[in-house]
């Protein structure tokens, strides 16, 4: 595991987005991942032991994670609005806000972004393809999307973007190797040169080309849940490699990730085994009882804050105190 900040710095509220955002004194996510219902209706459910099932409700079911009933996307846009204008009030001027949902809200959402952080704030999205097989007739739609904004947009240009991670980097395809790639160095390294505006410029094949905005290689749960040991039964878990190309992309080591509708707490622990502080959430106890114990498997420190703590309670030197063990 990559080298840490002290693990006082490691929090899990027992709260809703909103109360952790005022409990926070001034900026201080680097990096905010929100990944909130999808409007689908109705009770989704977790599986705590053998026998039962997760997803939406059904005779089969193991106990309440979530409610996704909203009446309308209104009045789910009504609930995201708010915790998206606290989120902006916490993030450094470096920090990216990825927000993650589906077709169901996802362009309501950028437009309602637009409004919150600027157009200009606006960097981009992620179409995410996570493996899942085509169901129903017509066009099935098998991708989510990520959109990305900065805290405002004057800040757009100051986003952390770690290009040449190898998070981001795919290998070039074979035509594009035999093609282009023809020269060695001495020591065995394929490369291809270009001449722009009288200057020459070498690429290497072995550094492979930069990662598109579409992500086709990273399998969802559903689409591998007998082969992944992360599972942990939570419904709408995510995979910890999407996540891990998330927080090494938008992120450094040693900046402070938040997720304050963490589910079941894959971003804290992927942030954790990269060497970045974060700051977790849910208003679910299911949620925090599965993260809870997610960190402690993987053997990480953190501070557990309860709900309804007052912010002159909560808030000391930039940070929550009186925290519980």
């Amino acid at each position: 595991m990559t080298s840490r900040a002290t693990p006082e710095q490691d929090l899990l509220f027992r709260s809703d987005a909103l109360e952790v955002c005022r409990a926070i004194a001034k900026p201080r996510f680097d990096l905010v991942y929100l990944d909130p219902p999808f409007n689908v209706g109705g009770a989704f459910t977790a599986r705590t032991r053998a026998g039962e099932t997760r997803g939406r409700r059904t005779k089969a079911s193991g106990p309440d994670a979530y409610d996704d009933a909203w009446g309308g996307r209104a009045s789910f846009l009504a609930m995201l609005r708010p915790r998206l204008a606290a989120l902006r009030d916490v993030m450094k001027p470096e920090a990216s806000l990825w927000l993650h949902l589906d077709y169901r809200t996802v362009h309501y959402a950028k437009v309602m972004c637009d409004e919150i952080f600027g157009s200009g704030a606006f960097r981009g999205e992620i179409v995410w393809a996570p493996g899942n097989g085509a169901r129903g007739q017509g066009p099935s739609i098998t991708h989510q999307t990520l959109l990305i904004f900065s805290r405002d947009p004057s800040d757009a240009a100051r986003v952390v973007w770690n290009a040449n991670d190898p998070a981001l980097r795919e290998p070039f395809a074979a035509t594009s190797l035999e093609m282009h790639f023809r020269k060695r160095t001495p020591d065995g390294r394929l490369y291809r040169e270009r001449t722009i505006n009288g200057k020459t410029y070498r690429y290497f094949a072995d550094h492979g080309r930069k990662l598109g905005s579409v992500w086709s290689d990273i399998p969802g749960m559903n689409a591998n849940t007998p082969l992944r040991k992360e599972a942990t039964g939570y419904p709408t878990q995510k995979p910890e490699r999407l996540l891990e190309r998330i927080i090494r992309a938008a992120s450094r080591p040693g900046d402070t990730v938040a997720d304050l509708m963490c589910g079941s707490g894959t971003t804290l622990v992927v942030a954790a085994r990269l060497g970045r502080r974060f700051v977790g959430g849910d208003a679910s106890e299911l949620a925090i009882a599965t993260t809870s114990r997610r960190l402690e498997l993987a053997g990480v420190p953190f501070r557990l804050v309860a709900a309804g703590r007052s912010r002159r309670d909560a808030v000391q030197a930039g940070g929550p105190a009186g925290v519980g063990p």
